[in-house]
């Protein structure tokens, strides 16, 4: 194996930001932003820094040669063709290429001169662009290069050596200690999320065996955003920490032929730092805050490289086709920024809807934000490394316009505020009470047409009740008349059976009479008229029970016909007063029932229970 291209052994790694422990040891307040323009902006081009790995047993192995050589002093980093026997590359031309950053990191062997750690990374990076967030700006820092050119160790770093994020994190709670005052008050929250597939999930979230997605929304002030995703408050670095190791756990990782451990989805650490600041001397308030996104973006790879099929051959069109989409939005942007004379109409629209991943950068790549890209380089692979030097290369002339998000109010302006809104609420809650009073007014007056209406039916319905009483009275009359015409009848046939069973003896009882009475009437001349008329009357009387006896018997043949005629009358007599009894009572129910619905529905109306 070549030997690798190493640095000059005299020159040293510069860096634009003092150690993170004498910050805060020094109790050193944030520096405040460099203001360019009027309205509070700091515009800017992307800063862009290039950290070269070292060689890993894989290309050890197959005896692959170190093509990159770093120039710390120029920061310049220069590519050089493959030897004749290296079978790595597919370019049939090779020229040597350099490229110029604003810092270029050599991270080949911890023996190798000006060899750059994950200290030196954050020292010259990372500790700046929290210096940034303090002042109250937004920032953005992401890796990109090739599958397993060192991204995720520089982001996340391993265990007993901390990458960017863990270290920003952890600096981030020492300023706070080191600055707390009882005028100023901090609050940190912290959400991570992973783009896979182009699908948004909460690394946060309890994993479930169906992945939930979350969807991306746009605000007209604060652009684009995902809904539903956990944002969780910090009080120290052990939860950061841990909150960090939950989201790794529940990233989607696999092995290729190229990393045993690549990352299949693009992972988002974000930071939201708020401040308050209450100045007793001029009674402001001022707020500030300052967003920082952290993104380890997964590697672009070629299929025939990597060996991937099926899900994994999936995972990675998608991957390149999130990458192709930010390499178009960096070349759009970057010739916007260095174009001068192109009328705004004519300018290219950025596609940043053709991904979700751009679509979420939308504000760090190109807009409120101050952003970093960390190009990650393998020294090995002369195209990949050549693709990722380009794309760095392009993202460099892409200017954005950060500006502080600070809300300072003072103390007259906060009492303004505190009465306009005492008088907003005492207006709307007097509409609410005159709206109150008009509605239990409303409601009250229907409650009065229901109840008068309820009251007409109780009363229309009490005289039907009436009506139908009467009626049930004069039936129940008929009833008994017709009974006792029954009565009536059946005792006169009872007495005509009784006397037609002896009609000689009541003839003869009859002649006797006649005749004493014709004796007494020609013996007693002297009897008056009247006591003749009774004699004849009661002569006529007997004859005419005697007649209906007879008709009596010629009517019925036998005595059984007339005992049947008795048993039925008498059975038909019980039936009528059955029935009779029967209306009665049921008549006297539904009144009962009738009475009590009525008062019901009027206690109900009347508020009472």
């Amino acid at each position: 194996m070549s030997k690798a291209r190493l640095p000059h052994p005299n020159l040293q790694i510069e860096t634009q930001a003092s150690a993170a422990s004498l910050r805060a040891i020094g109790g050193i307040p944030p520096p405040s932003p460099t203001v360019s323009s009027p309205d509070g902006s700091s515009a800017g081009n992307i800063r862009v820094v290039v950290r070269v790995r070292g060689i890993n047993a894989r290309e050890a192995e197959r005896g692959a040669t170190c093509l990159v050589e770093i120039d710390p002093h120029t920061q310049t980093t220069h590519l050089y063709p493959p030897t004749e026997g290296d079978k790595s590359h597919t370019r049939k031309i090779f020229d040597k290429k350099s490229f110029t950053f604003d810092n270029s990191f050599w991270s080949g062997s911890p023996s190798d001169p000006h060899y750059a750690t994950q200290e030196h990374i954050y020292d010259s990076l990372g500790e700046e662009f929290l210096d940034h967030n303090f002042a109250g700006y937004h920032t953005c820092i992401f890796a990109y290069g090739q599958t397993g050119s060192g991204k995720s160790y520089t982001m996340m770093g391993v265990e007993g050596n901390p990458g960017l994020i863990p270290r920003t994190c952890e600096d981030l709670f020492e300023r706070i200690e080191a600055y707390r005052s009882p005028d100023v008050s901090y609050s940190v929250r912290v959400s991570y999320f992973e783009i896979y597939n182009e699908q948004v999930r909460d690394l946060l979230a309890p994993r479930t065996e169906t992945p939930r997605y979350l969807k991306v929304r746009e605000s007209p002030t604060e652009g684009p955003y995902v809904t539903d995703l956990i944002e969780l408050p910090v009080k120290n670095y052990a939860e950061v920490k841990r909150f960090i190791e939950l989201g790794d756990q529940s990233r989607t990782t696999a092995s290729t032929k190229m990393n045993d451990t690549s990352s299949r989805s693009h992972a988002v650490f974000t930071l939201m730092l708020r401040q308050v600041h209450h100045d007793v001397n001029t009674d402001e308030t001022t707020e500030r805050v300052g967003r920082m996104r952290l993104v380890d973006l997964a590697g672009s790879e070629r299929a025939n490289a990597t060996g991937a099929t099926g899900a994994r051959l999936r995972e990675g069109g998608n991957i390149n086709k999130s990458l192709t989409t930010l390499g178009r939005v960096i070349a759009t942007l970057a010739s916007s920024s260095t174009s001068t004379n192109i009328s705004r109409s004519k300018k290219e629209v950025v596609p940043y809807r053709d991904s979700v991943l751009t679509w979420l950068l939308k504000d760090s790549l190109g807009g409120n934000s101050k952003t970093a890209m960390i190009a990650c380089i393998s020294p090995t692979d002369y195209d990949e490394t050549l693709s990722t030097l380009r794309y760095a290369d392009q993202a460099k002339h892409i200017k954005t316009r950060a500006t502080v998000n600070e809300d300072q109010v003072s103390s007259a302006i906060r009492d303004a505020q505190v009465d306009a809104l005492q008088e907003t609420i005492r207006s709307l809650q007097l509409r609410m009470a005159q709206e109150a009073d008009a509605r239990q007014s409303k409601e009250h007056e229907i409650q009065n047409r229901q109840l008068a209406e309820y009251q007409n039916q109780v009363s229309q319905m009490q005289r039907l009740m009436e009506e139908q009483q009467q009626v049930a009275e004069v039936k129940v009359k008929s009833l008994q008349t017709q009974n006792e015409t029954l009565r009536l009848h059946l005792k006169l046939a009872v007495e005509g059976r009784r006397f037609s069973s002896n009609p000689i003896s009541m003839g003869s009882e009859a002649g006797g009479g006649m005749s004493r009475s014709n004796s007494t009437l020609s013996r007693s001349g002297s009897l008056r008229r009247a006591g003749s008329v009774r004699s004849q009357g009661q002569q006529q009387h007997n004859l005419q029970v005697e007649d209906e006896g007879l008709g009596a018997e010629s009517e019925f043949g036998s005595e059984d016909e007339m005992d049947d005629f008795i048993t039925e009358i008498e059975i038909r007599c019980d039936d009528v007063l059955k029935r009779v009894g029967s209306f009665k009572r049921k008549a006297a129910e539904d009144k009962t029932r009738f009475m009590l619905n009525s008062l019901h529905e009027g206690s109900v109306n009347d508020g009472r229970p």
